[in-house]
């Protein structure tokens, strides 16, 4: 099977260009540098390098001019394929974002963290003015209650970053849905990829050269270094994410609550059965069955397996086996169906998330993924993770966005304390 993140991989490598862009010499029908969105990149590691910042050096539309990270190779790594790009040798390096935020001559972000950052130097770029595309999810809930509140506070735009709702084969299963093609749907089915088999070293070891290991916990509690809590194994810790369930779970559950047409509110119950690591470093869930409620009498699962999305209606279904795989109805009919004028078209910007979001930079509108609708999907994530680290069914209030008459539900909701100096209050 083809990965998500695989596929990334090699679309992004084959994406890459091999000349300087004609945008870079203002060029007849491109953009001067004048008119560019100057970007800065927070965090240029796999994904942040691999996916993101090559798609930005793809597009005329903007100008990278400095990267960080806490890891100076991946900084140097970066740095080099940028001014391998644009032929010169102006792109800025840092470990400290800090320093891209104070930046004058920088418009916006994209910042590729480990979670436990996205919220924290997102609400810090807003506040300097930045518009902003990060990688999903939050940490906690209340977070992205925070973050809606300061980015329509400052007017700013915001690109919840996933590739999803670019993607025919998902943005075609909304419509169907949504244009009452299956009938009245009753209920949908979320796999989610199945994860690594170990549990992680905690055995302390000294921290590489290379690695400002104290920036890189940042507001997360201090935690001796080891190897398999850094870089990609960080998604199977608490402290600094939510596990299977937010990592993927943010992109499939999105299209789900798209087609549910639930994309600004969500379920009003949930419960699931779970096991977690044990004996090692790796703390988050492990196995899972999960159950969700909505309103209007939809019911949802997530279970382990080979990521894929179904939705059964009264009339059909409709979905796909595998990450991207090719559209599957339960006839020719549902398949070939078309969408006229009358129907509902949900807005998608075939150019991927990064060309939407510079798109919306210019036009000050909302991108396809902004952040009311990503914090309404990280909450269907963290939502499963309460209940099964709690061990029973759970009842929200998706208006209120509370738990009802379970205050440790809703303490676990709410925003984790952070290490010093690191705070979301406003200086």
């Amino acid at each position: 099977m083809l990965t998500r993140r695989a596929f990334l991989r090699r679309a992004a490598a084959a994406a890459a260009p091999t000349l300087i862009p004609a945008s870079v010499l203002g060029a007849p029908g491109t953009p001067p540098p004048s008119e560019k969105i100057a970007v800065g990149f927070i965090g240029v590691g796999g994904h942040g390098l691999g996916w993101n910042l090559r798609r930005y050096l793809t597009l005329p539309q903007a100008r990278v001019l400095a990267v960080c990270d806490v890891d100076a190779k991946r900084m140097v790594k970066a740095r080099d394929v940028v001014n391998q790009q644009y032929m010169n040798r102006d792109c800025a390096m840092t470990r400290d974002f800090r320093e891209i935020l104070a930046r004058k001559d920088i418009d916006a972000v994209m910042i590729s963290t480990p979670d436990h950052w996205h919220t924290l130097i997102s609400v810090m770029a807003v506040r300097a003015g930045k518009d902003v595309q990060c990688e999903k999810p939050t940490l906690a809930i209340d977070e992205g209650k925070i973050l809606i509140r300061e980015v329509r506070k400052r007017k700013r735009v915001f690109q919840t970053s996933t590739e999803d709702r670019s993607v025919p084969v998902y943005h075609r299963m909304a419509e169907l849905v949504r244009n009452g093609r299956i009938g009245k749907l009753q209920k949908i089915e979320v796999v989610l990829p199945k994860q690594p088999t170990w549990p992680g070293d905690p055995t302390p070891q000294p921290v590489p050269p290379e690695l400002d290991y104290d920036m890189w916990l940042g507001p997360a509690p201090w935690a001796p270094y080891t190897k398999d809590r850094v870089h990609f194994n960080f998604r199977w810790i608490r402290d600094y994410s939510g596990g299977i369930l937010t990592d993927w779970g943010t992109h499939l559950f999105d299209t789900a609550q798209w087609a549910n047409d639930t994309e600004r509110s969500g379920p009003v119950e949930v419960e699931g059965t779970g096991s977690f690591w044990e004996g090692g470093l790796f703390n988050t869930v492990k196995d899972y069955a999960v159950t969700y409620r909505y309103a209007n009498g939809v019911v949802m699962t997530c279970k382990p397996g080979n990521p894929s999305i179904k939705f059964i209606g009264t009339e059909g279904w409709v979905g796909n086996i595998g990450w991207r795989a090719p559209l599957q109805a339960s006839s020719k009919k549902i398949l070939e169906s078309r969408i006229g004028p009358e129907g509902i078209h949900l807005y998608t910007n075939p150019a991927g998330e990064h060309a939407d979001f510079l798109k919306c930079v210019k036009s000050r509108k909302d991108p396809y993924f902004p952040v009311d609708i990503g914090h309404r999907v990280s909450t269907v994530c963290h939502l499963a993770n309460i209940a099964l680290l709690l061990g029973r069914k759970l009842r929200w209030d998706p208006e209120k966005e509370e738990f009802i008459g379970d205050e440790s539900a809703n303490a676990m909701r709410r925003v984790r304390p952070m290490r010093k100096p690191w705070t979301l209050e406003e200086s």
